[in-house]
């Protein structure tokens, strides 16, 4: 069973994305270069969340990892 995740903040991460390029979200929390992986996830029995944008603008990445709309903020950490 994987651990659970870290909360890497309380707060969504807005990042600007280009069209047609894909993000690894850390979905352990375990990162050091949040919101994207480092690989720090090894061990932990989760995986990054592959993202690619369909276009280029801004996106608000989970900074809790508890979202339920992965990879994306959908407002958890303010129930956390």
């Amino acid at each position: 069973m994987p651990d659970a995740p870290i909360i890497a903040q309380k707060a969504p991460f807005p990042v600007e994305v280009t069209e047609g390029k894909s993000y690894f979200w850390c979905a352990c929390g375990k990162s050091q270069k949040q919101p994207f992986c480092d690989g720090s996830h090894k061990g932990t029995g989760m995986e990054p969340v592959k993202f690619t944008a369909e276009e280029s603008k801004k996106v608000f990445f989970c900074g809790c990892k508890h979202t339920d709309k992965l990879p994306l903020c959908d407002g958890s950490h303010s129930r956390l």
